[in-house]
């Protein structure tokens, strides 16, 4: 049965945080027809529409979370205090166990967890992508969904991981909320044949690849060591650089590769949580990228290693370390934090044109925002940007729209019930969780 046409919506009277071009904080109301906006700024025609009273928000424009692992909401704190490599060791024993039933209930908590802190399209990488794109469809938020693609003797997959990625993609094109992708996972676990093999699969589908690149300095000296080449070189060599791509971490690059990724348009995805945590060691190099012409947008990696899905708190840190790490407190201001977050994250992933703002034409991805929320005071018109990089709560975060469609009003979810959603994470754990894994004194 056809779903009932979306009536039209007002927001009046409200703090409009546009991210347009001239980054407008201004007083203004919004209207949305046919998941749009139709107007931005003041006295919205409110015919035919239900009408919102704003005054006491501010509209923020959906948080674009540019790199995670959805699924594994049931797995927070299962493998905490490790490198990457021990880390990784006891996330494959337990995706070896994981079933397409759990990863969906996996998706659906950490999906309730970022709509509640205002992402309202996100970009994943990760196996039995249907069981995810289910739940994306279930509770309305936005989502670019990459089929994890690895050489097949390295994979617990059935099949061919590139075979999948390809069927995953032809089963959910057209969606009108999902892009499916192939997803190389990286260069420890990708030959060449699979990396050329997932760029062919993404020309053939107009859509691009997402992949992890560069996260650790073990990474880098291993594939240096196996091919003469730093991993970014290599896939340049290979042929595999000039599909669209984003690349996650992207922490350990020198000068050559930073202006490679520059020049072949390749969106970075900065994951400061998850390389802090990780001990990655080095601190992205956030500026040069932004310099050599690479869009950044912000990514928070899973929560088996960050351990949040908070685009408001990663904003938060992205700033502080690059701040600390160079001794210039005027690095990564807070206007650009919160680019990294919007406008900048829906460039990364191909879609700056309809995604991002509050702008005539956009889709209606946004969010509301209390204005009387302890972490908002003073809210002055000047200082909310500053607030929204360096102090705003998840839990100021009112009600969240996709399309104009509500996904979460007055901090309740729509489409879902969380008592549920948590229950069937609860019961995914409890099968994946090892004995082991309690916490020692």
């Amino acid at each position: 049965m056809a779903s009932e046409p979306v009536p039209p919506l007002v927001v009046t009277n409200a703090l409009l945080v546009s991210q347009d071009p001239t980054r407008r904080v201004v007083r203004g109301d919004l209207r949305v027809d046919g998941g749009r906006f139709s107007h931005v700024g003041p006295n919205a025609p409110r015919e035919g529409a239900a009408v919102v009273e704003g005054h006491a928000f501010a509209v923020v424009p959906g948080f674009v979370n540019t790199h995670t692992h959805v699924a594994m909401a049931p797995l927070r704190g299962v493998a905490d205090d490790r490198d990457l490599a021990g880390f990784l060791e006891t996330l494959f024993a337990v995706d070896a166990r994981r079933t397409e039933n759990d990863v969906e209930a996996g998706a659906r908590a950490g999906i309730a967890e970022m709509l509640l802190s205002g992402t309202t399209s996100f970009l994943d990488l990760y196996y039995f992508e249907d069981a995810v794109a289910r739940a994306v469809d279930s509770l309305g938020i936005r989502a670019f969904l990459g089929w994890a693609v690895l050489d097949p003797e390295l994979t617990t997959q059935k099949g061919k991981p590139l075979d999948n990625a390809s069927a995953f993609i032809d089963r959910w094109k057209g969606h009108p909320r999902i892009t499916p992708l192939p997803a190389p996972q990286g260069v420890y676990v990708c030959g060449q044949e699979t990396w050329l093999g997932a760029r062919a699969v993404a020309e053939r589908a107009k859509t691009f690849c997402h992949f992890h690149l560069s996260e650790t300095r073990r990474e880098v000296h291993e594939h240096e060591a196996k091919t003469g080449s730093r991993p970014a070189l290599w896939l340049e060599k290979i042929g595999f650089l000039g599909v669209p791509s984003v690349a996650a971490h992207a922490v350990w690059l020198t000068g050559e590769e930073i202006g490679l990724l520059g020049r072949r348009s390749v969106g970075i995805a900065h994951c400061p949580s998850s390389n802090l945590k990780l001990a990655s060691g080095g601190v992205a190099p956030v500026v040069e990228l932004k310099a050599a012409g690479a869009t950044v947008g912000l990514g928070t990696d899973s929560v088996a290693s960050n351990n949040s899905l908070s685009m408001l708190r990663e904003m938060h840190l992205a700033g502080l370390v690059q701040k600390n790490q160079r001794w210039d407190a005027s690095v990564l201001r807070a206007q650009e934090l919160l680019d990294l977050a919007t406008i900048d994250g829906a460039r990364a992933v191909g879609r700056g044109d309809d995604l991002g703002s509050l702008e005539v034409g956009k889709r209606a991805d946004f969010s509301l925002v209390r204005l009387d929320h302890p972490s908002l005071v003073p809210a002055r018109p000047e200082a909310i940007v500053s607030h929204l990089a360096y102090s705003a709560s998840d839990e100021a975060i009112d009600s969240v729209y996709v399309e104009g469609e509500p996904v979460v009003r007055h901090r309740t979810l729509v489409r879902g019930e969380w008592a549920k959603i948590r229950s069937g994470a609860e019961r995914a754990a409890e099968a994946l969780w090892p004995p082991s894994s309690s916490p020692k004194g």
